[in-house]
């Protein structure tokens, strides 16, 4: 369809008044609207997929006019990237919508809340469609809004607090990020479209391309919450309702290991590289140990914590740490002036997906825990897999996906990272250590995912759980989607690998 991007900016857009009214009558009309709006969004991005499979340059684009003065244009396309990633952000949308039906049901001023999800949603895809920087920072930034009010108005005892931790880091990050895209502007004499910037950077003085290479991903860092600038995760996710901390997990801190990718690494790297190949060699190095203490740290605490949503937020820094390792694989040197995706990054561009789907489901149930038991501490827990079964066995997947045990979505993505980091050993020995570490590191989220299994499920009740009983209709169908998704990334991720394989930068 020739307007399929535009759309999936339009209908979320036009759906934020259509789903406040709605919701005045029937809120579960309204999580209805927004679940089908994600739903269409899904068809019209999986309808350009042809195209980025059969196109030369395995891209689709659309480009209309926007700012002229500023010689910048609407610009959006999908890659094999992009669209997976695009793809499964709206799935997590569409089951958080359905699971608020019973999960918000009674709560106050849900016609707002509904509103918010749609618009937030506008900014979450918009990240992953545009090729444009100056729409990029616009869809980065309306993010925050909805996520803001979502988490402080709908969350638990100190959710303004929580709230307010989020914006401050996350819009400091935002700081550095428009700094970068300020000064690609001066330099460059106005390019803004990503796809044209690594030929625009190639004659700009290398010293200022790495300044815009740090504060690029000193920016995009915040907001993955890699280890030291992750210290607004755990208060944001626990304080969160549990849609949305499926969200920011699943989407929102994926969204800045995108970007990393696509901006970072992607789109300024390449300046660099020819010019410059002991610095490309120092800062991708530089992100492997970032990845490395951010998996640890992550997993440590996650071992010792009893909030259930804490141990679930520390375990996202861990898997951060994976993906920051993968993103330091990226190719050092142009293979024919091209920079093809190694299996080192398919297999990291897979895990940003399969955390995304496994964590969505994991937040989803621990809310469904909290919402029949009111009880978040889990060492007051035991015995729930006979009380509630289907949020067990939902539980259950999402944690031995997040422990990468096979068939699960997690353990086939980090197979490809390791897969990925043996070769680029044959040809830098540095990844040696780094990559011993990572190995361990997967010992260490075995740990944490069991012991919350046993801590939640596994025992016998304690005094209160005698009634309990399993969540409602709605939430469980949003469960069983996410369920059915981890699973089948765990058996069947040809579809994305192969999507993902056709992508290239440089």
């Amino acid at each position: 369809m020739q307007f399929a991007l535009l759309l999936v900016f339009l209908l979320p857009t036009l759906g934020v008044p259509i789903v406040y009214l709605a919701a005045k009558k029937s809120p579960k009309a309204a999580a209805i609207i927004v679940a089908l709006i994600a739903l269409a969004n899904i068809g019209l991005v999986l309808s350009t997929v042809p195209d980025v499979l059969s196109l030369p340059n395995n891209r689709y684009s659309e480009e209309y006019a926007w700012i002229p003065g500023l010689k910048v244009s609407f610009s959006l396309f999908t890659d094999g990237i992009s669209a997976s990633i695009a793809v499964v952000s709206l799935i997590l949308i569409l089951a958080v919508a359905l699971f608020s039906i019973n999960y918000m049901e009674g709560k106050k001023n849900l016609p707002a809340y509904y509103a918010l999800l749609s618009l937030l949603s506008v900014g979450l895809v918009g990240v992953f469609i545009t090729s444009n920087l100056l729409l990029f920072y616009f869809c980065w930034e309306l993010m925050l809004v909805p996520a803001y009010f979502i988490v402080g108005g709908w969350g638990y005892k100190d959710s303004y607090k929580a709230a307010f931790k989020l914006f401050i880091f996350t819009h400091a990050g935002a700081v550095f990020v428009l700094l970068g895209i300020g000064a690609i502007y001066m330099v460059t004499n106005g390019v803004t479209d990503i796809f044209l910037l690594p030929n625009a950077l190639s004659s700009v003085s290398p010293d200022i391309v790495k300044w815009i290479l740090i504060a690029f991903t000193a920016g995009f860092a915040v907001k993955m919450a890699i280890v030291p600038l992750h210290m607004w995760l755990p208060d944001a996710h626990s304080e969160a309702p549990a849609t949305m901390s499926a969200l920011l997990s699943g989407v929102i801190i994926s969204a800045g290991a995108y970007a990393i990718l696509r901006l970072s690494l992607g789109t300024v790297l390449p300046a660099l590289m020819l010019r410059d190949v002991a610095f490309t060699s120092l800062f991708l190095h530089g992100l492997s140990i970032f990845g490395v203490i951010s998996a640890f740290f992550g997993s440590f605490i996650a071992l010792v914590e009893t909030d259930i949503k804490r141990v679930i937020a520390y375990s996202s820094i861990a898997h951060m740490g994976y993906v920051m390792f993968g993103l330091s694989l990226f190719p050092s040197m142009p293979t024919a002036g091209v920079i093809a995706v190694s299996v080192a990054l398919t297999g990291t561009v897979l895990h940003i997906l399969n955390h995304a789907v496994s964590k969505g489901l994991f937040f989803l149930s621990a809310g469904a825990v909290m919402h029949q038991t009111e009880e978040r501490d889990i060492q007051k827990m035991g015995g729930l897999a006979a009380k509630m079964p289907f949020t067990a066995v939902s539980s259950v997947t999402a944690a031995l996906s997040i422990a990468g045990a096979p068939p699960f979505a997690c353990f086939i993505s980090e197979f490809f990272i390791f897969v990925g980091a043996f070769q680029v050993i044959n040809t830098d020995g540095f990844y040696m250590i780094p990559t011993a570490f990572m190995l361990v590191a997967t010992v260490l989220s075995l740990a944490y995912s069991l012991r919350f299994t046993s801590k939640v499920f596994l025992g016998s009740p304690k005094e209160g759980e005698k009634q309990l009983k399993d969540v409602s209709i709605y939430m469980k169908l949003a469960m069983a989607i996410l369920v059915v998704l981890v699973i089948v990334l765990g058996v069947f991720p040809g579809f994305f690998t192969n999507l993902i394989d056709t992508a290239h930068f440089g």
